[in-house]
This record gives C-alpha cells, structure tokens and sequence, in this order.
C-alpha cells in the first residue's frame, strides 16, 4: 500500500518537474492532489489497523474451563499454563482475594461462599476482567467460569465476547468427592457439607452451561478419571487445534 501511495503521488509530482512554464495555479492543484492522496491513504491505513488486520497485537484467546468441584480442573490448568503461556485466571481464586483484601465487596463475598452459594455475576466477571487488563499477555485460561446461565449472560454483556473454546472436565460424583476429601488444603469450601451443596449447585446450575456451549460447538468434553498424564494427552488433543493462534 506504501508503494501505491508513492506511485499515485509521483504521477501528480512528476508534471511539476516536467512543464517548466507551468502557471502557479497548476503548480498548486498538484499540490493539492498529493495532499488528498496521504490523506487517503492515512485514514484507510488507520481503518485497517483499527480492524486489526495492519496491527502487530494478536487477538485476545479466552478458554474457559469448568467441571464439579475435584474434577481436577486446576491441576489441568496449571499443566496448559506451562505447556501453551496462558494467564490462569481462577475465578474461586479472585474471589478468594478479594475476601483476603478485607474490603467490603470481600466481607460479602465471604458470606455467600461459606455456604456454598454463587457469588453475584457482576462481582465475577468485573474481578475477571480487571485480572485480563492487568496483564499484557493475549490468551486467558478462566477456570471455574461461568457457573451459571446468569454468569454466562452477565460476561457477554459486560466483556462483549464469548470463549474460543470451552473445557469441560466430566467426573463422576463419587471420584469428585474423594479427591476433594484427600486434598486437605484447608479451604473454606472444602468441609463435607459445603461440598455437597456445591455438587448439587453444579449440577443444577452449572450442567445447562455446558449443554449450552456444546450446542454452540465450542464445547471440549475431557473424561477427568485417570493419571495426570492420561487427562493432559486428552487436552493436548483439544489445544493442539489452536496453537496457531496461541503461540
């Protein structure tokens, strides 16, 4: 395009060297032509940039990756964010800090966790998207996001985009529930009733995202029981599909 503009200006200059009794006036309507020409070709070239067909930045890549809680979703996170350079983005774990960070939306959020409860879509999505700008890197892992249809409604509103592609860790209850008994990390969510409540929540929240996404085909289903390897070879499958856009 560079090279154009150069041509179609030196096709308007070249008369200005050529004609030596040349008026002032024609001298100046050439003039005038080049000026419209850079003109032109500024405006187009910053419309393309704009569209992001001339800039160098990459497209922003959002996975989200959702399952029950112990499907074994975070272990898998941390083996992608090593392998592909993700940003790990754990919606539990915004919360959590935000309920460390002692201020008032924490002391709220706080409450509504301790009893298994979903913490109010805005809340989510607005922690989420403050993580996203606050970093440079292009491609986001959102781990245990959306919850809920209301989650899933609330970040295509307030984001204004959906996921490129969406993990779905399948385990049955029982695996869940033992993995999260042998886990003993001290989580406020971890004790026995809590975790009841919140396999009950996904299953009556959480399953109508996933039949949603699948639907739209961008829903990779991952079968969660096995070695840590077993799964990841799964997931490497489902990536392997983007690492043009990812890399």
């Amino acid at each position: 395009m560079k090279n154009l503009m150069l041509r179609r200006i030196s096709s308007h200059l070249s008369p200005l060297f050529q004609t030596q009794r040349s008026s002032l006036p024609f001298y100046l309507n050439q003039a005038s032509h080049c000026l419209r020409i850079m003109e032109e070709f500024s405006t187009h070239t910053a419309s393309q940039v704009e569209d992001g067909k001339l800039s160098e930045e990459k497209s922003r890549f959002v996975a989200f990756v959702l399952g029950g809680p112990g499907s074994g979703k975070g272990t898998q996170c941390a083996k992608i964010v090593e392998t592909y350079g993700l940003t790990h983005l754990s919606a539990g774990d915004l919360l959590r800090n935000e309920i460390s960070s002692m201020s008032e939306n924490g002391s709220m959020i706080l409450e509504i966790i301790k009893v298994g409860k979903i913490v109010p879509s805005e809340v989510t999505v607005n922690l989420i998207q403050k993580a996203i700008s606050s970093t440079d890197n292009h491609k986001f892992l959102i781990d245990g996001f959306p919850r809920t249809e209301e989650n899933r409604l609330a970040y295509e509103r307030i984001v204004g985009a959906e996921p490129d592609l969406v993990l779905f860790f399948d385990c049955p209850e029982e695996v869940m529930v033992k993995r999260i008994q042998n886990r003993n990390q001290g989580r406020i969510d971890d004790n026995d009733e809590t975790v009841k409540t919140r396999l009950q929540v996904f299953k009556e929240l959480s399953l109508p995202v996933v039949n949603y996404y699948s639907e739209k085909g961008i829903l990779h289903t991952i079968n969660a029981v096995g070695t840590e390897d077993e799964i990841f070879k799964q997931v490497r499958t489902v990536f392997s599909a983007y690492e043009p856009i990812i890399r």
